[in-house]
């Protein structure tokens, strides 16, 4: 669990993944959308990945991937992001973050 504190230590956004799930990928697209530009650890590409994945299963994740920390606070997987998404909680996260600015013209 050491390793994944410090992978997601000072980043707004951190997702780990798998190159192959189509589950992680629809994460990257739904965050990067909102203009995030979040760190992702593709599992299967690291030579930790299997270390990493079982620290993850550890701290929740069923299964390891995808797994979203939104500063520095594990969020869970994709049910629990779409989850506040639709509960409108997602942007504001982002914001409190630091990953999104949303800049409101007024005249």
């Amino acid at each position: 669990m050491d390793t994944v504190n410090r992978l997601v230590e000072d980043k707004p956004v951190v997702i780990f993944s798998k190159s192959s799930c189509c589950m992680s990928h629809s994460m990257k697209q739904l965050i990067t959308s909102y203009g995030a530009n979040p760190t992702v650890y593709e599992l299967d590409e690291l030579p930790n990945g299997k270390e990493i994945d079982r620290a993850l299963q550890k701290l929740g994740c069923k299964p390891g991937v995808p797994a979203v920390f939104i500063g520095q606070k594990l969020i869970g997987g994709a049910n629990d992001v779409i989850s506040l998404q639709v509960q409108g909680k997602l942007v504001p996260m982002l914001m409190d973050a630091g990953a999104i600015w949303i800049w409101n013209r007024t005249n």
